[in-house]
């Protein structure tokens, strides 16, 4: 007896129209089930422990909390759904953030429909995927690390101020900060004083544009 089964996906992406127009399609395809929709990243986060799917197709800029934090919770938990990021960002630090968080794929939105089923079948097999595209700018910045050239936008930040960083963003106060991350007020404001030394920025403001001018949210 056959222990086949289509390849399990789930999708991530603040925009109903975009996860609607994905679905038809992925499921065009024989050996291709989505099984799981997310609107941001703490629901693809849950989706994934949930369902466990093979894959996951994962927009970077989303509310809550973005692809990139999405993507490291995911290995973190130990789940062995790989994701392949499906982004309309295509600077090199970008990219290089979302694969330093564990992304196994990445493409860009304006990519043909055949690319991306040939990346959800790559990456479900264990392979890297990156679209052509953005390929040369990897390798680009791959040689600009040897040579020493700063890191990813988000690099000096821990986990928990990333986080505190986009809710910040998104118009969010300290207190509405700390309840939706279950943490204090006073430990809201020390992260927020932490993130601004680190990336020596001086206001809120500065702070929200940043995250608007790396992708991290969007207006």
């Amino acid at each position: 007896m056959s222990d086949w089964r289509p390849i399990r996906i789930l999708l991530a992406d603040d925009h109903q129209i975009v996860r609607q127009g994905l679905r038809q399609l992925l499921e065009i395809e024989s050996d291709m089930d989505v099984v799981e929709e997310a609107s941001d990243g703490h629901e693809a986060v849950e989706a994934a422990k949930r369902a466990r799917p093979d894959v996951a197709i994962m927009d970077v800029s989303m509310p809550n909390m973005n692809g990139i934090e999405a993507t490291r919770q995911i290995g973190k938990a130990g789940l062995k759904t790989r994701v392949i990021c499906l982004s309309m960002h295509k600077e090199q630090r970008m990219i290089s953030a979302m694969l330093e968080a564990g992304a196994a794929g990445y493409l860009l939105k304006s990519c043909a429909a055949r690319e991306l089923s040939q990346a959800v079948r790559a990456v479900a097999k264990g392979e890297t995927f990156l679209s052509t595209a953005i390929a040369g700018s990897v390798v680009d910045r791959l040689l600009g690390r040897e040579r020493g050239d700063a890191g990813t936008p988000f690099s000096p930040l821990t986990a928990r101020e990333r986080q505190v960083l986009q809710l910040i963003a998104e118009g969010l106060s300290a207190k509405e900060t700390a309840g939706r991350l279950g943490i204090s007020q006073k430990t809201v404001l020390a992260h927020r004083r932490s993130i601004m030394d680190k990336l020596d920025i001086q206001s809120t403001a500065e702070l929200a544009r940043y995250a608007l001018r790396e992708g991290l949210t969007e207006l």
